[in-house]
C-alpha cells in the first residue's frame, strides 16, 4: 500500500490532487493530526475494502505537523513503510493572483497581507520541501493540465491516460438517463419489436443484432456516430474528462438501442479504447 503526504504552498493545487487521488481510489484526509499517521496507516492496511493508497494532506494549517512530522515519518518507516512526499508550488505572483480570485485571505497568517503570508508559508516549508519525492510546479498549468499530469505521475505512466467510455441503452418510455454526457436518439431504426419473431428477444441476441446492424441506414448512422465520436473522445481527454457516457435511446430500450451499443463497444474496445457497457431498460416490458 502507498504512502503518500500531500504538501505544498496554499493555492498551488493540493485540493486539486486530492481529487484526482480518490478518483484512483486512494484514502484521503485532510489536516490529520499528524501523531494520528500511523493508526491510520494501520487501520486502512487492515480494512476489508482494499485500497491502492492511503494519502495524507497536511501543510501550513497544522502547525502540530511541522513540529512532528521528523519523528512521526521516521515510525512510519521503521514499521517498513516507504512514504513518498509530494510538494506542491508555484510562483508568488501565480499563488497572488490565486487568491485574488477566490477572495480568500491566506491560511498562513491571521492578519497580514497575501504576499506575506506566502512568504511565511514558504519559510515554514522549506525543510519538508527539500525532504520531498516529487516536486510539482503547477504555475503554468491550468486544472486539466494538472490532473493530466498528476495522474501520469501518481501511475507511472510516461504517456496520457486513456478514458473509460460508458456506453449504456435505455428507453425514451422511461426517461433520459441524468448521468448521460452525449445522447444519441435510434428510433429511427427499423424496430424488431414489430416483428413477430424478434419481439420476445433483446438486442444481445443474435437475430436481433443481425437485423438492426444490417440495415442501411444503420450501417450509414453507424460510420457518421462512429466517426463523431472518433473526434470527440480524445478532445474530452485533453480537457480532463475521465469518465465519458454515451446513451444510446430507442423506444423501449429492448432491441435497437442495446444492438447499438454492443456494437459500439465492439468497435471501440478493437480501436484500444477503454469501454464499458449497461443496458438500463433491457428486463423492462
Amino acid at each position: 500500500m502507498r504512502i503518500l503526504v500531500i504538501s505544498g504552498l496554499s493555492g498551488s493545487g493540493k485540493s486539486t490532487a486530492v481529487r484526482v487521488l480518490e478518483d484512483e481510489g486512494f484514502f484521503c484526509i485532510d489536516n490529520l493530526p499528524v501523531q494520528l499517521f500511523p493508526t491510520i496507516i494501520d487501520l486502512v492496511r487492515k480494512a476489508e475494502e482494499k485500497v491502492p493508497g492511503v494519502a495524507l494532506v497536511m501543510d501550513i494549517r497544522g502547525r502540530d505537523f511541522l513540529k512532528g512530522y521528523e519523528r512521526v515519518f521516521q515510525e512510519i518507516r521503521q514499521a517498513g513503510n516507504t512514504i513518498e512526499i509530494i510538494f506542491f508550488d508555484a510562483t508568488d505572483d501565480v499563488l497572488i493572483r490565486r487568491f485574488s480570485e477566490t477572495r480568500r485571505r491566506h491560511p498562513a497568517l491571521e492578519s497580514g497581507s497575501v504576499p506575506e503570508g506566502i512568504r511565511f508559508e514558504r519559510d515554514q516549508l522549506a525543510d519538508l520541501r527539500r525532504q520531498a519525492t516529487l516536486v510539482i510546479d503547477t504555475s503554468e498549468l491550468n486544472v486539466h493540465q494538472f490532473k493530466e499530469l498528476f495522474t501520469a505521475k501518481i501511475k507511472g505512466e510516461s504517456g496520457p491516460r486513456r478514458m473509460t467510455v460508458h456506453f449504456q441503452s435505455f428507453g425514451y418510455r422511461y426517461g433520459i438517463p441524468l448521468e448521460s454526457d452525449l445522447v444519441v436518439d435510434v428510433r429511427f431504426l427499423p424496430n424488431p419489436h414489430f416483428i413477430p419473431e424478434l419481439k420476445p428477444f433483446t438486442g444481445l441476441d443474435l437475430s436481433v443484432r443481425t437485423f438492426v446492424l444490417e440495415k442501411p441506414e444503420t450501417e450509414e448512422f453507424f460510420k457518421r456516430f462512429t466517426d463523431l465520436l472518433d473526434f470527440l473522445i480524445p478532445s474530452y481527454r485533453r480537457e480532463g474528462k475521465s469518465y465519458l457516457t454515451v446513451s444510446v435511446g430507442c423506444t423501449g430500450g429492448r432491441h435497437r438501442s442495446v444492438a447499438i451499443v454492443e456494437e459500439l463497444c465492439r468497435f471501440f474496445e478493437g480501436k484500444g479504447f477503454a469501454v464499458k457497457s449497461t443496458h438500463r431498460d433491457v428486463e423492462k416490458g
